[in-house]
């Protein structure tokens, strides 16, 4: 429903040529899902780590949601109602478009799993408090480190190699259940019984982009979602494959 929704805002936009008003009952729930993926859909620049960032900075925390009362940060009362998995909800929503569209994405899966792990973790300050006069009230932003400080200094380990930066291409991802995947690296990692065991060598990787190489968008999005690249596309964005890759090779 939010991919299908935020598809309708950006075809609006984008082929209507027309301004959307996008509004919940607060405006800081389904607001801020729908306004970021329609943002993500329309501008490439958010389709980058640094962009992604920004898209987080300036829909979800500056603009008000409250990830202190939906996370529970602090809260021992698992059963309270106002408890809501919001946050993943749109992450998850970012996931299934990057398996739709493996090259237009800087970013890897690694890096939507290290960001839902510290939205829980409360290691960093990013993702304190409900609004952005509690973290100045807090001091959240002078007792505490960025997440994105964390990430910003090892971005190779969050790079997606396929990336291609396509300015002007509007992505409009299918909705429909068929086209929905489970998140199995990330709900279901820690099940032994579930998590994928392969290595995969550098030269294995050279010739996946050697084939993709200077290749139009549409062609390298067939190519990666092809039977014989799926796997190992797969294995790029999974935070639970190890790549073998020699010191000193990117």
């Amino acid at each position: 429903m939010l991919l299908a929704g935020a598809v309708r805002i950006a075809d609006k936009i984008e082929s209507g040529k027309t301004s959307v008003v996008v509004h919940c009952s607060d405006g800081w729930d389904r607001t801020a899902q729908l306004t970021s993926l329609a943002m993500l859909m329309l501008d490439s620049y958010y389709r980058t780590i640094k962009g992604f960032e920004a898209l987080i900075e300036k829909e979800w925390i500056s603009f008000g949601h409250r990830f202190a009362l939906r996370v529970g940060h602090g809260n021992d009362n698992h059963a309270d109602a106002d408890r809501s998995p919001i946050f993943l909800q749109f992450i998850d929503c970012v996931w299934q478009m990057t398996r739709q569209f493996p090259s237009a994405f800087e970013f890897n899966e690694l890096f939507l799993i290290t960001i839902l792990d510290h939205l829980y973790s409360c290691l960093f300050g990013t993702f304190l408090c409900n609004c952005e006069q509690q973290r100045l009230k807090e001091d959240v932003y002078t007792k505490t480190i960025s997440l994105w400080s964390y990430v910003n200094s090892q971005l190779e380990e969050f790079s997606n190699p396929f990336f291609v930066n396509y300015e002007n291409h509007v992505l409009y991802p299918v909705a429909s259940l068929s086209h929905l995947e489970l998140w199995v690296n990330y709900y279901v990692r820690w099940n032994p019984r579930m998590r994928p065991q392969v290595e995969y060598s550098l030269g294995f990787l050279a010739a996946c982009q050697e084939r993709v190489s200077g290749a139009s968008f549409n062609t390298i999005t067939s190519v990666l979602l092809s039977s014989s690249f799926l796997l190992s596309a797969f294995a790029i964005y999974s935070g639970v494959f190890r790549l073998s890759v020699r010191s000193g090779c990117h």
